[in-house]
């Protein structure tokens, strides 16, 4: 294992945990973070949850200077530094672009003239469109995208082209990947460029291709930060969690803690060099069940999730993860049930202010044409 670590975009909510499990690790930590408004307010300012320990550098993945100052003296890197959120990937593009993509090339090209020993890149399961889907013979289909037509429809559910209704089946790393929106590119190419680099620099290189992380320090008030806490932040309004479709899509939940657990060991396991492997709860659930618990375990009962009934260009009906791969190379097994995750979310959460942006996220897409 390394001894000094630098994690890029950490000191947010995955990189927080990371940074606190390797400082408990008695490894050194630091941070590379822009302290972008959206996740980290308009003040600006180091974030409570980071621990004191942590040398924090305010600055930009894109910027050339503060990421070579950033690598002075580290022996892994963790990038975590990325724009985040599917929908508003569809009408900034050239912010996800640039900080997603070209912020990666920038850490590369630094990369190439201080090499580390190990470089974990935060891939996503957003590469992959739809999961995996299987015939009733067990005949495992690659669906394509949905068409805009069946969507209108109100069809959601996928086909094989004869007809015969599919089912959703865990999704492995081979895969093909099926780009739906901008975020899903942006990480992909993260993902590639990050590999490509790594066997030409000879830096040992992991791709971790992260589920729907969920956890305290979520960034509630940035509706982009994930389903659970844009549901949080309706709920501490009193307003009832939007559900798009007919809320029966299936998504797999993973805890904060065993994304860090995943992450320590691709940093430690040589036999990871040069993969992408899965990072997931293990379990399907549907969007509706997930906002059922969340509703429950903030004891506001009287709340019913709102199905919407719309869909959002992008989003794909069923991924879950296959995590054979995980548990072979890395020996990772979630640890932390789904209701237990919920209930440590549900305790974080009271006593925080949150802003709901969600009305606000949905008439962004609705103007654009972007919500069916």
């Amino acid at each position: 294992m390394p001894d000094h670590v630098l994690i890029t975009g950490g000191a947010g909510f995955i990189g927080s945990h990371l940074a606190d499990a390797l400082l408990r690790a008695g490894h050194r930590v630091r941070v590379l973070d822009a302290l972008v408004p959206q996740v980290h307010g308009p003040a600006r300012r180091r974030p409570a949850h980071l621990d004191p320990a942590v040398e924090l550098l305010a600055g930009d993945v894109r910027d050339r200077e503060a990421v070579r100052r950033a690598l002075q003296g580290v022996d892994a890197v963790v990038h975590l530094a990325a724009a985040v959120g599917i929908g508003q990937s569809m009408y900034r593009v050239e912010r996800y672009t640039s900080v997603n993509t070209v912020g990666t090339a920038v850490l590369l090209e630094a990369l190439a003239e201080q090499p580390v020993r190990r470089l974990v890149i935060a891939s996503s399961m957003s590469i992959y469109g739809e999961g995996l889907y299987r015939r009733a013979s067990g005949e495992p289909v690659e669906p394509p995208s949905r068409p805009v037509e069946q969507l209108r429809r109100g069809a959601w559910e996928l086909c094989a082209p004869d007809g015969e209704p599919l089912v959703p089946a865990p999704t492995p790393e081979h895969k093909t990947p099926v780009i739906e929106s901008v975020y899903a590119l942006s990480k992909h190419d993260q993902e590639r460029l990050c590999h490509i680099a790594g066997r030409a620099y000879g830096i040992p290189t992991v791709a971790l291709r992260l589920f729907n992380v969920y956890g305290p320090r979520q960034a509630l008030s940035n509706p982009y930060a994930g389903v659970l806490a844009s549901f949080a932040a309706r709920l501490l309004n009193d307003r009832p969690p939007l559900l798009f479709e007919d809320g029966l899509q299936q998504r797999d939940f993973v805890s904060v803690h065993d994304v860090v657990a995943a992450c320590l060991r691709a940093l430690a396991e040589d036999a990871a060099a040069g993969r992408a492997l899965n990072v997931g709860g293990g379990r399907p659930r549907s969007i509706r069940d997930a906002a059922s618990v969340l509703c429950l375990a903030l004891g506001k009962h009287t709340i019913e999730p709102e199905i919407t009934g719309r869909c959002r260009v992008g989003d794909v009906r069923h991924c879950f993860a296959d995590l054979g791969e995980a548990r072979r190379v890395l020996g990772y097994e979630p640890a932390v049930p789904f209701e237990r995750g919920v209930a440590e979310l549900a305790g974080w959460i009271e006593g925080q202010l949150a802003r709901d942006g969600a009305a606000q996220a949905r008439a962004e897409l609705e103007a654009r044409g972007l919500s069916l």
